[in-house]
């Protein structure tokens, strides 16, 4: 819904920029803070883990008063109003008849779906013996990662190469491999059978891999929203991604009805395998990419040609 509302009275460039500077400021700063502050609740000052959702509560109601104060609704062109069976068909329909489309929704569902897989399986990493862990304090070193690669992001869009095809497998890559650390530490180091005390060094090690992973999140988010302003119809781009939820969604569901099912390391090893899928998916799209690209200049330069050997009938 934010995407749609910024393509109103700005310019297609900005796009990245805004992206790249909310992730920097609002996933980052914004949510460092808030990291900082849920701890000194909870912990600090003692009013118990469930003070944090009360104080989020707070401020939703503030940010719903701003919003409803201040931003005027996006209609869209009343011409172009489908009913959602409609929607849905057309979108189908770009999916199958573009590539392109087809792998950009298949990357960002499968790298939501481990990200979102990792959201609830952090906490029980890193404390597998109930340690005692600063829950606030490690969210908001996520979050200051998450704003490093955001960062890192804006300063690789502003350039002309390396194209962001390109360096997102690398990102996906590194993303997989970071999934990998509870599955070694779990091989090479001795569990620990003491209840409760501080994090243990195999969560040490995890962490490190766990930040890393963040900084790949704060890099994924601005290079996707590039991607999707490139190959995604702007009329349609929201059913397209709204269709890819879909099945994101049921994903995340089974493996949260499931948690309990196997082992965490086992969850971890399948989000790698997914991320290593995107990696692979993203350099598919990368040759298709560059390769309508190339059919498109022969096509002009062909076409430029037959208008310059035309004879003029006089």
């Amino acid at each position: 819904i934010f995407y749609l509302f910024l393509q109103r009275g700005f310019e297609q460039q900005w796009l990245s920029v805004t992206f790249s500077k909310a992730i920097f400021f609002g996933n980052g700063l914004v949510a460092i803070i808030a990291g900082l502050f849920g701890n000194m609740l909870a912990d600090t000052l003692g009013f118990g883990p469930v003070a944090p959702f009360d104080a989020a509560a707070c401020f939703l109601a503030i940010g719903m008063a701003i919003i409803m104060s201040s931003w005027s609704e996006n209609f869209g062109d009343p011409s172009e109003s489908k009913d959602l069976f409609t929607q849905f068909k057309g979108a189908a329909v770009a999916i199958a008849s573009d590539e392109k489309i087809a792998l950009l929704g298949a990357i960002q569902s499968l790298f939501e779906g481990s990200m979102y897989t990792f959201v609830f399986l952090w906490t029980p990493a890193l404390s597998p013996n109930e340690e005692d862990i600063p829950h606030g304090f490690i969210f908001a070193t996520f979050m200051l990662s998450s704003m490093l690669g955001s960062s890192i992001a804006s300063r690789l869009l502003a350039r002309s190469s390396p194209k962001v095809e390109s360096y997102m497998q690398i990102v996906f890559a590194i993303s997989a491999l970071t999934f990998l650390f509870p599955i070694i530490t779990s091989l090479t180091v001795a569990p620990s059978k003491v209840k409760g005390g501080s994090i243990s060094f195999a969560g040490s090690i995890q962490l490190l891999g766990f930040c890393v992973f963040e900084a790949c999140v704060g890099l994924f988010w601005p290079s996707i929203m590039k991607m999707r302003s490139q190959y995604i119809p702007e009329e349609s781009r929201s059913t397209i991604m709204n269709f890819f939820r879909i099945p994101l969604n049921i994903f995340v569901c089974i493996v949260l009805y499931n948690v309990n099912a196997f082992p965490i390391t086992v969850m971890f090893g399948m989000c790698s395998i997914f991320l290593f899928i995107s990696s692979i998916l993203q350099r598919r799209l990368m040759v298709v990419a560059e390769s309508h690209k190339s059919k498109s200049q022969d096509w002009t330069s062909m076409k430029d040609r037959d208008t310059e050997a035309e004879p003029l009938n006089i």
